[in-house]
């Protein structure tokens, strides 16, 4: 049967046919997906995991018992899940273990663009990369065999294009494969440095051993056509390349990522007149090519930053544009905003008004950066917002305690927030961390979390209650207000930032999109009121909007949460 499916979806339903029994991940676009689809699919027991470093031992201990064992993260995952990636690089597996890492060119969401194929040479880890649907599908089967063959871990590398786009794949049924047998064996197994070792010769050989399989599999292949054009891609690229020069070029599409051939890319190039690389991101492999005496072009022409395009490749390659139909007006732009009734804009407007630095993290939450509100100083990873809080007020200590705090949501709090906690109480600052408890994962499109009380089917589970466990690793001061609730939100983190010693202010109200919030009726301005102030768009909610110099309130946007409300000095808006 053949199905229009995402690259996620296409990877989901490899690693069903593959036979793989635990996947273990934290959500992160793109790659979330991933294992949203898989656990639609009984027969594989899937999780989201507190953080992917968990997500990443947990398929490890799978592989171990003989299970084939997947997670998935995107780019920035890959490092928080790096210490067991290395060193499962020297363990190798038992049943076969795949990571499906997903990096963002163009960083549609993400903070960085780091190119995940680094890791794969640094790990000396084996990675595959799809072009398409079919591909994905086909190249999860085959990581697996690799994978067993090998001794290895292997990463299916994608990129946003690949993860989001649809193209037809062909199912077939589940390989049923037994559990292999599990085997005591502490020198293989066991990381200590006497056994470390000898597996890290065992990797050294095992990498010579797929460089080989790099020159012959499948994975990787010529296309040849018009040889005065030689075009070496991989990916999203290789597609990019295709549609902009057809059979104008000749290919040499690269499956195996890493390791990468020589004598395959030293055949195709003598081939060719002009030898390109077009690869998004770093000079991953211009820099192979050029290690084995070639010398494409590359880096020259393409740039280093953001993403591609057939335009792209087709007018660096030869000099002209596609044809396209224009639209002969402006585009207004339409930044990302926090949805109307989003609990965090209350919160928000309540440190705007208290007029402290706020130490920001990773989230729905993070648009606090933005105008009108803009209400975040500093932004850099999951959970970096307490730890960071924490060294702000070590450094300026007296002067910042009582004028600054931290955000964080319920999610990534429990994916890397509660360490940062554990340090402010441990090394008492009197740090204030405010936790955004908005009920759900909200940025990566409401996945569970182990504070929710319910596991990725849906079905009920432990939760974990935040003022106990704040209490519990020595913050006393401990307390909960309403977002929606300006004046007494406003009093919670005011009472908080001047109290001694450190404290959690937990802001907790649901996400306005989450299918069982009850919203009120929309308000709506009275214009007699309305003296044309403004005051309303100070916490920007995209329902609200300036006509003819009043106030008005879009019904179909307008949840009825009621910030707005407080801010009308004449009493203009009403239900």
């Amino acid at each position: 049967m053949k199905k229009l499916l995402l690259g996620n979806e296409a990877v989901a339903r490899g690693l069903f046919e593959a036979g793989v029994r635990v996947a273990s991940s934290y959500p992160g676009t793109p790659s979330t997906e991933i294992t949203e689809n898989a656990a639609k699919y009984d027969e594989i027991r899937c999780e989201w995991a507190p953080n992917e470093k968990v997500a990443a031992e947990a398929a490890a201990g799978a592989s171990f018992a003989g299970a084939r064992s997947f997670c998935g993260m995107k780019h920035v995952g890959l490092n928080v899940a790096a210490d067991p990636f290395f060193t499962m690089s020297y363990i190798g597996v038992n049943g076969g273990m795949m990571l499906a890492v997903a990096d963002d060119p163009g960083m549609h969401s993400s903070q960085n663009e780091q190119d995940s194929r680094n890791y794969a040479k640094a790990a000396k880890v084996p990675m595959l990369e799809p072009a398409d649907s079919a591909e994905c599908k086909e190249f999860t089967k085959i990581a697996y065999k690799i994978s067993e063959e090998y001794d290895t871990p292997v990463v299916l590398r994608l990129t946003t294009r690949i993860a989001h786009s649809r193209s037809l794949v062909e199912t077939e049924e589940r390989e049923q494969l037994p559990l292999k047998e599990y085997k005591k064996q502490p020198q293989k197994n066991v990381m200590l440095p006497a056994f470390a070792k000898g597996r890290h010769v065992f990797v050294e050989q095992r990498t010579e051993r797929l460089a080989e399989l790099a020159e012959t599999t499948d994975l990787n292949r010529l296309e040849m056509n018009d040889t005065s054009i030689g075009i070496i891609a991989a990916g999203d690229c290789y597609q990019y390349a295709k549609e902009a020069l057809g059979s104008n070029a000749s290919y040499l599409k690269l499956g195996m990522v890493y390791p990468l051939p020589v004598k395959l890319i030293k055949d195709f190039a003598a081939r060719v007149d002009r030898l390109y690389v077009i690869e998004e991101l770093d000079d991953f492999i211009e820099t192979h090519c050029r290690s084995i005496g070639l010398e494409p072009i590359g880096k020259e022409l393409f740039s280093r930053c953001g993403e591609f395009s057939q335009k792209t490749v087709r007018s660096l390659i030869l000099g002209s544009e596609p044809d396209v139909i224009s639209l002969d007006c402006e585009i207004p732009v339409r930044p990302p905003v926090m949805c109307c009734g989003c609990p965090h804009r209350g919160l928000f407007y309540a440190l705007k008004k208290l007029k402290v630095y706020v130490s920001g993290d990773i989230g729905c939450y993070t648009l606090g950066a933005s105008a009108p509100i803009s209400m975040m100083d500093t932004c850099v990873c999951m959970g970096a917002s307490v730890s960071a809080l924490h060294g702000y007020n070590l450094a300026r200590a007296g002067e910042s305690e009582k004028k600054s705090v931290a955000v964080i949501g319920d999610s990534t709090f429990i994916h890397s927030g509660i360490t940062g906690l554990i340090d402010i109480a441990y090394n008492a600052t009197n740090s204030v961390v405010i936790i955004l408890d908005n009920s759900i994962t909200g940025m990566t499109g409401h996945q569970q979390n182990p504070t929710t009380g319910y596991n990725i089917k849906g079905d009920p589970a432990a939760a974990v209650d935040l003022e106990a466990l704040c209490r519990a690793i020595g913050i006393e001061n401990v307390a909960v207000c309403d977002p929606y609730d300006l004046e007494q939100t406003t009093d919670v983190i005011r009472r908080q930032l001047e109290a001694d010693g450190p404290s959690v202010v937990i802001s907790r109200r649901p996400c306005a999109l989450l299918k069982y919030v009850k919203h009120n009726p929309p308000f709506k301005i009275e214009a007699e009121k309305c003296i044309g102030c403004k005051m309303c768009l100070a916490i920007g909610c995209p329902a609200i909007s300036i006509k003819n110099g009043k106030a008005e309130i879009d019904p179909t946007q307008c949840v009825g949460c009621g910030v707005c409300k407080s801010l009308c000095k004449k009493s203009a808006i009403c239900e």
